[in-house]
This record gives C-alpha cells, structure tokens and sequence, in this order.
C-alpha cells in the first residue's frame, strides 16, 4: 500500500479487501466533525456518518481515513432512488456506502461500481421482524437466516457487511467463509473491523448504554456543565439589562453635549 495515498486518502475499499484477516480495523460512528476530527487525529481508520446535506463536507474535513457516508433506511424507496443518492455520495467524498436495502438494490449499485457496506442481524429500523431490540442468530433458524443473507449480500456484489448484536461465533464464521470485510458492531472481536457509535464511546448522552457499547468518557457531564453556564450567563445579561449597565461608559459611545443640542435644534426647527 503507498504510504502517501494512505496519509492523503486513507485506506481505499481495495486495501480492506487486502486487509482482511491480516489486523483488526478500527471504524467509528459519527454525527459531528468534531467528533471526526478527534477520532482522525486518535487513529480512526474508518468513519462512517449519515449521508446528509449539512455533513457534505466532512470527507474533505477528515482526509486521511476511510470515509463512509449510510443511507438512511426509508430515505430512498427503489434502486434507482439509492443508486443516485449513493453517486451524489461519492461525489461528495464517500470512499464506500451503508446500504441496509435489500440485495436486488444492493446488487443494483455494484454494478454501476458502488461500493457497498450491507447490514444482517439486530438492523433497527426492522426490529418488528425480529422481535424487539435483542440478539439475533442465537437459534439455528435464525442463525441460517443470517447466514444465508450475507451470502445473497456477498453475491450481490456488496464488498462489506455489518453484523450487528449477531452471536460472536456465528460472526467468526461467517467472516471466515466469505469473501466480505465484516464489520461488528456487538458481534464479537473476530470480525474484520470493531465499530461503535461515537456517541457512546464519548458518553454524549446521559441515557441506556446498549450492553455491546463501551463508554470511555462521560462528556455529557461536561455537556451539562456547559449548558448551566449559558444559563447563568444569560441571566446575568437579563440582570445587567435590568439595571441599565449598558448606559455605561464602557458598553457605549459617548457624544459631546454641545453637538447633541445643535442637532436637536436643527430637529425642532424642521
């Protein structure tokens, strides 16, 4: 791998292919580019984000890494819908695509050269199929089903595939007999890259930590911190405004008497 097309570009969809079974990757969730910068500058390889319109210029932001822009299941309702959000996504800056559509779509951006990340297990926009947010592949039903989608995804052309909240085991299995660069997010440590959402790492949010994320920091302590300081700073701009502060000398400009009365003189007399 050049090292320079590494430090300009990041790791391309052919060097995770290359990468595969060699050493773990390391790809984190995104929703603000100051989370993305300091992941960049932690090590990130991968950073992945909605595709949407405010965040167009973060892959210019964040060179350097892997860049990956998700459709947002219910956004587009048909291939051709997502095959065109998917090339304004790359023409945007996205290195690959999170499509969590069916294989027909999947198959559909292959093969005008999109490439594809799909989604098998805990998938949360379709939790009413699986019952709620809970595991899914610990029977052999349902470990089959799994099975059997990342392969209908893989000979959709689709280069990686998300396992999420997918038995550690079944997930081993599955990266080791196909030809996908698997991706767990709560699916164990022997896929090909470990994700998890950035806010979770960080502790951005006081609320229910799901049992496969790991909190690191708890910045919404911090977050707190802050927002009570705007608070207290805005009431004291309420107290100063009360007491008439800004007619001081110091917030405002002063007029020399003489000039004041000649305009209003010349006011009066018109």
């Amino acid at each position: 791998m050049n090292k320079n097309n590494f430090s300009n570009f990041g790791l391309t969809v052919f060097d995770l292919k290359k990468l595969k079974g060699k050493r773990k990757i390391k790809f984190v969730q995104i929703d603000t580019l100051d989370q993305g910068l300091a992941a960049k500058e932690a090590g990130i390889e991968m950073i992945g984000t909605s595709y949407e319109q405010f965040k167009t210029h973060f892959p210019k932001q964040l060179k350097g890494v892997h860049f990956q822009f998700g459709l947002r299941w219910g956004n587009q309702a048909s291939a051709e819908e997502a095959l065109r959000a998917s090339m304004k996504a790359m023409n945007d800056g996205a290195q690959s695509i999170y499509c969590p559509m069916s294989p027909s779509v999947v198959e559909v951006l292959s093969r005008e050269g999109i490439p594809v990340i799909a989604h098998v297990g805990l998938i949360p926009p379709k939790i009413t199929l699986t019952g709620g947010y809970r595991a899914v592949g610990k029977s052999f039903d349902e470990a089959k089903m799994v099975w059997e989608t990342a392969k209908r995804y893989e000979s959709a052309g689709a280069f990686a595939i998300e396992l999420e909240v997918v038995p550690g085991k079944l997930a081993s299995e599955i990266t080791k007999r196909t030809s996908l660069f698997t991706i767990s997010l709560g699916s164990g440590s022997k896929c090909d890259a470990q994700y998890l959402f950035s806010a979770d790492i960080l502790g951005e949010k006081n609320d229910f930590l799901p049992r496969h994320a790991k909190r690191y920091k708890t910045l919404f302590k911090e977050h707190d911190r802050i927002h009570n300081e705007r608070i207290n700073a805005y009431k004291e701009f309420i107290n100063d405004v009360d007491n008439n502060l800004f007619e001081d000398k110091k917030y405002s400009v002063s007029m020399d008497d003489e000039v004041l009365n000649k305009l209003i003189n010349f006011i009066d007399k018109k």
